[in-house]
């Protein structure tokens, strides 16, 4: 016993020693493994809500411009027209094709189509109480320093407003254009005059591009410059950004709204239906309108532009006048990078994010595709995000709702 009590005075031993080193590097691993587990779901709900809030911020920007788009550009005479357009402070408008050939439709949306990367997309819309207000051409122009309209000061045509010049015939683009309202002299009171400075910014240094003939020619009331909704979004590096008219400072570049969007897609919901209730403009222009009994519906979806009027031509006037609704996918990325798994590959995301899968209406064939979401420049790869999928469908209404 005095044996026994001298050892155990003497501490632990070698045995004890070894079994609590092993318990308490047992602890430890449980200890370690149980945060890294915490932060990594940690990292994963963070993600998720920051993709989130950007995602729902991009979509709903997206709805709003869709969901009034064409208001003033609905006539049948300006949907689609292709147009002549300058602004000083840089804004341009989005660019198409038109039988192979470049154009700058003036229409409710344009979608400039970019496979598996991000689209371009642009919604046009005007500001004027009278809508589709609209005079006629008095008087041929050639170059002078101001149109001739059709009667002599008539409601809501006010200095610095926006026109847009469109012939009945597509021979011609349209021109937009800004006037100082009606010259109040004596015997010229039918005279618009064009705005010189930079006041008036939509207007080309050197008057209207071309001429124009009276009688088969009207101007269309846009409203007031800096309320002018021509909007165009971009994805860039990972930032949806917004080129806008009505946005000091974005005309040219664009202004950031929303990070961690790596792609915006959309597509046309044309109906392309030959009915009877299609009724040819009496013109003979190519140019069809729906009559109200049965309004439009979505037959065929399309990233890109179709015949959907039937008249040969891809890109037509008709073609645009026939986009019943657009169809808008925004996809958007955690901020939080995940860590690779031990091999050194990350698998937070396994496979590229597909957008209109679903075939809405009842009916209608979806037109799947594939969105690429690596972010040019990031050294990350993308496989360690996490990313989330926003859709909506927005029909355009100023389309249906045509004079």
């Amino acid at each position: 016993m005095t044996t026994f009590s001298q050892r155990r005075s003497g501490g632990f031993s070698l045995v004890e020693l070894m079994v609590s080193v092993v318990i308490g590097l047992l602890a430890l691993l449980f200890a370690t493994r149980l945060v890294i587990s915490g932060e990594a779901n940690k990292d994963a709900a963070v993600g998720g809500s920051d993709s989130m809030q950007n995602g729902m911020l991009a979509m709903f920007s997206l709805s709003s411009d869709a969901g009034t788009a064409g208001w003033g550009l609905n006539d049948r005479t300006v949907a689609g027209c292709n147009t002549t357009f300058s602004d000083q402070r840089g804004y341009a408008l989005l660019g198409a094709k038109r039988g192979g050939v470049d154009i700058t439709p003036l229409a409710s949306v344009v979608i400039q189509s970019n496979g598996t990367a991000p689209d371009v997309i642009s919604f046009n819309s005007g500001s004027s109480n009278a809508g589709v207000g609209s005079i006629s051409m008095t008087g041929d122009y050639g170059g002078e320093s101001y149109l001739l309209g059709a009667q002599t000061g008539p409601y809501g045509y006010n200095n610095g407003d926006v026109l847009v010049v469109a012939p009945q015939t597509p021979d011609r683009p349209c021109t937009v254009v800004q006037i100082t309202g009606f010259n109040p002299a004596a015997g010229r009171t039918d005279q618009l005059p064009l705005g010189v400075g930079s006041q008036y910014r939509y207007n080309l240094a050197g008057g209207v591009a071309q001429g124009y003939a009276k009688n088969v020619t009207f101007m269309y009331n846009l409203g007031q410059p800096d309320l002018l909704h021509f909007h165009t979004w971009s994805v860039r590096n990972g930032v949806l950004l917004l080129r806008a008219t009505d946005l000091a400072g974005a005309e040219l570049n664009g202004a950031s709204v929303a990070d961690n969007i790596v792609s915006i897609k959309a597509q046309y919901g044309f109906d392309n239906r030959v009915l009877p209730n299609y009724d040819p403009n009496p013109a003979g222009n190519g140019k069809q309108m729906v009559v109200t009994s049965t309004g439009m519906q979505i037959t065929v979806w399309s990233p890109t532009m179709i015949d959907a009027d039937n008249d040969g031509v891809i890109g037509s006037p008709g073609d645009y006048q026939r986009i019943a609704a657009v169809r808008i996918a925004v996809v958007a990325r955690g901020k939080n990078v995940e860590k690779p798994a031990p091999g050194g590959a990350c698998s937070a995301s396994t496979a590229l994010p597909e957008v209109f899968s679903n075939a809405v209406p009842n009916g209608v064939a979806a037109v799947k595709m594939t969105v690429n979401v690596a972010v040019a420049g990031d050294p990350v790869d993308w496989k360690c995000y996490r990313y989330r999928v926003f859709e909506t469908i927005v029909p355009i209404l100023n389309s249906q709702y045509r004079p």
